[in-house]
């Protein structure tokens, strides 16, 4: 016993209207993938997410830091997350989303950094941090801070045609904004491993 056909009638257009053509046609076509790896801008957004994980992954391979005095890699370290996070924003038009990618790349680094300096820390210490996760951290939350404060003038500059100015002055901000928190950081004591 089959089903009676729909009855046809001008609610009829409306049902059809709600399924997508593909359904319709019997066919079912997957929907377009956002993340185009053949784009060059999505290679842009992912190497702005890596590069303080990858400076992190670098310094404490190579030289771990012994004391929790300032290094050059800690300002390095927080500037490459601050740069990389404003990296990913650039790559966005609309401001809204250059404001949010700005600060979710900033914070899936400075996460990963803090991961990274944990794993790689060598000691493991009871009551204290090592340095090598002091140094982790102190970059991560001022990278993360200079983010922050550079992601509205990222938003503002979303729609700047060219990608220079989309990532020179929010870059700069951002970094200067890191190596400020780390000097204070540091001034404070916040880096003071035993």
């Amino acid at each position: 016993m089959s089903e009676p056909a729909p009855p046809r009638g001008p609610d009829a257009a409306t049902d059809d209207d709600l399924v997508p053509v593909s359904v319709r046609l019997g066919e079912v076509v997957p929907p377009e993938d956002p993340e185009d790896w053949t784009k060059p801008l999505t290679w842009v957004a992912a190497a702005g997410m890596l590069l303080g994980p990858v400076v992190a992954l670098g310094w404490f391979a190579v030289a771990r830091p012994s004391a929790s005095d300032p290094e050059p890699g800690t300002w390095l370290l927080a500037g490459g997350v601050a740069a990389g996070a404003v990296l990913t924003g650039a790559t966005q038009r609309g401001g809204l989303r250059a404001w949010t990618a700005t600060i979710a790349a900033a914070l899936f680094a400075a996460l990963v950094v803090v991961i990274v300096g944990a794993a790689l820390s060598g000691e493991r210490l009871t009551g204290v941090a090592s340095p090598t996760v002091s140094h982790a951290f102190g970059a991560a939350v001022a990278g993360l801070g200079g983010a922050v404060v550079a992601s509205p003038l990222a938003a503002l500059l979303a729609r700047v045609p060219t990608s220079w100015p989309r990532v020179l002055a929010p870059g700069g901000v951002a970094v200067a904004v890191a190596a400020l928190l780390i000097g204070l950081l540091m001034a404070a004591g916040g880096m003071r491993t035993a």
